[in-house]
């Protein structure tokens, strides 16, 4: 059955001539939106435990955690290469001299071909991306940012720290530099509507991004947001999985084709997750999605053209 969407696993192996796993690393880092530069506590829906796996503990070296993820992953495919995966919080954001000693101590590693960054598009400068510039002539680089909604006044109550507007240069300027550039997004945030997710859809589209990475609302034990969901369940639309199904494909159809799907949904633990509670694991998740775009004869960027006359942003 051939994919009616731009898969980014796809994408990387032709790319890269290679089988590509990403693993992912804790190397310690805060965020401003935690430390007092901007707030303390996070955004509301936050818990970086519903997403670690558990080898990434930053007491650990980024050699440590390469071991153990690699040790796991090599099981299934012995002659794959890796990805170093920067993931828990904001990866730019400390000193310049420090970030390379990490970055680089991973790029040393065998097996290892490029790195990934999630950061925020308020954590990076001319300094560091220029060094990512200079460094994806070598390997791959990939920065991944938390945009997470395209509306101010979302990022305003979710405690983001930025705009959306903050976003859209961060992506311009890292694009520029011929670095692959992704955006994180999450469909179903307080306040939002189905129509809003098609506005994020037509906004990202005028972006130069290489790859996206949506996943649904999840309300987290021990958040700021697991608090609000039991005090104000009215602000939110948590969808089922069919209808969350349907608004990925909704979504879909305005993305350019040139944008490489990386993930759909995500799957936190089950000790962690308060709703909605689908168990549906990602491979099956697509599974679902790729039947049901069958079903609606449908593909991604099917209607991206139509739309572009209208939304035109700086």
């Amino acid at each position: 059955m051939s994919l009616r969407y731009n898969d980014y696993t796809t994408l990387l192996r032709e790319q890269l001539n290679e089988r590509v796993q990403k693993i992912s690393i804790n190397a310690g880092f805060t965020c401003p939106n935690r430390d007092g530069t901007l707030g303390y506590g996070g955004c509301t829906y936050c818990n970086n435990q519903s997403f670690n796996p558990d080898y990434c503990k930053p007491s650990k070296s980024v050699t440590t955690q390469l071991d153990e993820g690699i040790r796991f992953f090599r099981k299934k495919h012995e002659d794959q290469k890796y990805i170093a995966y920067f993931q828990a919080y904001t990866n730019t954001y400390a000193p310049f001299d420090n970030l390379i000693k990490l970055y680089e101590e991973a790029l040393a590693y065998p097996k290892v071909i490029g790195i990934a960054i999630g950061t925020r598009p308020d954590c990076v400068n001319d300094t560091i991306l220029d060094y990512f510039a200079h460094l994806a002539k070598s390997c791959y680089v990939m920065i991944e940012y938390g945009v997470e909604s395209t509306c101010n006044d979302t990022l305003q109550f979710i405690h983001r720290g930025h705009t959306f507007e903050q976003a859209e240069e961060a992506i311009r300027i890292t694009a520029t530099r011929n670095i692959a550039t992704a955006a994180h997004l999450i469909i179903g945030l307080p306040h939002e509507t189905h129509e809003t997710w098609l506005q994020h859809a037509r906004k990202l589209s005028m972006l130069p991004l290489s790859v996206l990475k949506l996943h649904q609302l999840q309300i987290i034990k021990g958040t700021q947001m697991a608090r609000q969901y039991g005090e104000h369940p009215e602000w939110f639309h948590l969808s089922t999985l069919e209808n969350y199904i349907d608004t990925v494909i909704d979504f879909l159809e305005l993305l350019p084709p040139a944008i490489s799907m990386e993930r759909f949904a995500s799957q936190s633990p089950a000790q962690l997750l308060i709703a909605p509670a689908w168990k549906t694991k990602n491979h099956e998740f697509v599974v679902k999605l790729q039947r049901r775009m069958e079903e609606r004869d449908t593909f991604q960027g099917k209607k991206w053209r139509s739309t572009l006359p209208h939304y035109t942003i700086k």
